[in-house]
């Protein structure tokens, strides 16, 4: 059974694939795609918002540092 965490842990190894930090599973290869990036920081960030209160407080710590973190080597990446 998936729990909350490890939901948002997913969208953002799917951010880190895009920003090609992690393999595609299909091909094992990193590849950059900065929109699948963004539609993964994107979907955290959406998340963020509509649980705002409704989380434990190590979710929202977990949820807020996934974000930084995604959203740093997004920027990182975007001025490549």
């Amino acid at each position: 059974m998936i729990d909350f965490s490890t939901f948002m842990m997913s969208i953002a190894s799917a951010a880190m694939m895009g920003l090609g930090l992690a393999p595609r599973p299909d091909t094992g290869k990193t590849e950059v795609d900065l929109d699948l990036a963004r539609q993964n920081i994107d979907l955290l960030d959406l998340l963020q918002q509509k649980t705002k209160g409704n989380l434990s407080p190590d979710e929202a710590n977990l949820l807020e540092k996934l974000l930084l973190e995604c959203r740093t080597k997004y920027v990182e990446e975007a001025r490549k």
